[in-house]
């Protein structure tokens, strides 16, 4: 059993963010990716000297998040586009479902969010500022497998919307479809025209991003699949086509595999700059920016084209120019809390209630109250509490009590994709036991199996999860509360359908419920530091 020295004391007030991951190479340069969490399939646009971001959101609620940043590098969390997902059906637990690819834009005074959930249709929500309240869900299209759309005002009114396939749903894929929408969004008026489909030259084209410019309509979109695909522009001075196409950016020499799949944004300044995703595996699909600029009215995106169009990712490169920067802020990630809400970065694995847990209870914990899961599968587990992987290595610790009557009660630290493992403090009759429990693959095995268990004294158990670059991860566990034992076998954390690996907290029962005091992430340190 390894055992470490390093103190584990709680500090009166862990901060609401943790530098994990710093996009800064220097002070003149940033280093991609600028955001190494799960933000898959951004979209970002300019309002003044504000940019704002949104991604796909999947099973997790709150959903659609919402980052703000003032410089394109240093992003933060500040709200969420729907609280639950628009359908009962997600009070259960649906992975690789709910929300996919949105589009964000600004319009008529309003923020506007579409986005699709492949079983369901094409929906909107708008708002007056992005950090404010947003509307209910509002269903434009329904239909199986409309995914990916995007709408465009155009100068003399009109309004459009183009949206890609869901072959899993639909049997159609490789294609971009137009539609006329009606100028207010809320339906649309026709069924439009299959404006591209080049299967030979561009197969999976998805995730369409409309623009003009220079009476050009642009549709940017990803071909190829996310793990290897490629960014094509299209273009036309039609909005129904016929498109031109060229790859603007592709993996090349670099190690960024599948580089697209993304939103275009200006400067005040005039600079233009593509954020786009990396599937990184376990990671999830962490977010990159890169240059861009136009040549005879085509996007050049990335660096190295060396006469040809086509770009290639950049790792390191000089910031964006931007008159009022502002403070350089970060996603959340550790949590006191002591506040009144939840920090924004917690979701949970399916739609939530407020009932599920209290931060007035016990002031300056978090109180779970326990819930089963389904087949005794955590996956599976609505009531799963999570967040997204802060960083290629990282820590995360918290502390757990349950009270004493709290027979049956199961309450810990959890990290979930396709498999799970978790470190579980248990009261039985017999006493209170630290158990180690994991499962290779939900879908196939459900329920977890124990891999270690040791009966503890202390009331109180401070527990710690360490994942190094490789997404290996080693649970640990401290009954004093300064010295950690290092706790069960060690695990290669694995991505979910569709999303990254999560880590967070979990309290499994028939009743009663387990109070966590903090959660504190912080950059993996090596042995000979600690």
């Amino acid at each position: 059993m390894r055992r470490s020295a390093t103190a584990a004391s709680q500090q009166t007030r862990i901060a609401s963010s943790c530098d994990t991951w710093d996009p800064c190479f220097d002070d003149r340069c940033y280093r991609n990716p600028i955001i190494a969490s799960d933000y898959s399939d951004p979209d970002v646009i300019r309002h003044g000297d504000d940019f704002y971001l949104t991604s796909s959101s999947f099973n997790c609620t709150p959903g659609l998040p919402i980052l703000h940043s003032r410089d394109l590098v240093h992003w933060k969390l500040i709200n969420h586009g729907v609280r639950n997902l628009p359908n009962a059906s997600f009070n259960q637990v649906r992975h690789g479902c709910g929300i996919w690819a949105p589009a964000l834009r600004y319009h008529d005074g309003r923020f506007w969010i579409f986005f699709p959930m492949p079983d369901e249709g094409i929906f909107v929500i708008t708002a007056e500022h992005p950090a404010g309240q947003w509307s209910e869900p509002h269903l434009v299209a329904a239909g199986r497998g409309l995914i990916d759309p995007c709408p465009l005002w155009d100068d003399d009114g009109a309004a459009y919307l183009v949206h890609a396939y869901a072959y899993s749903r639909s049997g159609k894929r490789h294609r971009l479809q137009v539609r006329p929408m009606a100028a207010d969004g809320s339906q649309l008026l026709g069924a439009g025209k299959t404006v591209f489909e080049q299967p030979d030259r561009h197969p999976i084209i998805e995730g369409p991003k409309f623009l003009k410019r220079n009476g050009y309509y642009y549709i940017l979109a990803p071909a190829g699949g996310v793990a290897t695909g490629w960014q094509v522009a299209l273009r036309s001075r039609n909005v129904y086509g016929p498109y031109e196409d060229r790859i603007v950016l592709e993996q090349g020499e670099t190690p960024i595999n599948g580089p697209h799949q993304g939103g275009l944004v200006d400067t005040p300044q005039g600079q233009w700059w593509f954020i786009h995703f990396q599937d990184a595996g376990p990671y999830g699909r962490i977010s990159h920016l890169q240059p861009a600029r136009w040549e005879n009215d085509w996007p050049l995106i990335g660096e190295g084209h060396n006469g040809q169009d086509v770009g290639r990712p950049v790792a390191v490169h000089p910031k964006p120019w931007v008159a009022s920067p502002g403070p350089a802020v970060s996603i959340q990630t550790s949590d006191d809390f002591e506040e009144p809400n939840l920090g924004p970065q917690w979701q949970w694995n399916a739609n939530h209630s407020s009932h599920w847990y209290s931060l007035s209870a016990n002031p300056g914990s978090l109180r779970l109250f326990a819930r089963e899961a389904p087949g005794d599968n955590l996956a599976n587990a609505p009531h799963f509490l999570g967040q997204k992987f802060p960083h290629l290595s990282f820590t995360a610790e918290t502390a757990v009590e349950l009270p004493a009557y709290a027979e049956g009660v199961r309450a810990g630290l959890c990290v979930l994709g396709t498999s799970y493992a978790a470190v579980l403090v248990s009261r039985r009759c017999d006493g209170l036991f630290v158990e180690h429990v994991s499962c290779s693959d939900y879908a196939v095995e459900g329920a977890a199996t124990v891999n270690a268990a040791i009966k503890v004294d202390s009331a109180r158990i401070r527990l710690r999860l360490e994942v190094d670059e490789a997404a290996r991860c080693m649970f640990s566990v401290s009954v004093d509360g300064s010295t950690y034992d290092s706790f069960g076998p060690a695990f290669d954390a694995t991505p979910g359908a569709w999303i990254g690996t999560r880590v967070g907290l979990i309290c499994l029962g028939a009743g009663d419920h387990a109070d966590f005091s903090g959660f504190r992430v912080s950059p993996l340190r090596s042995p000979s530091s600690e």
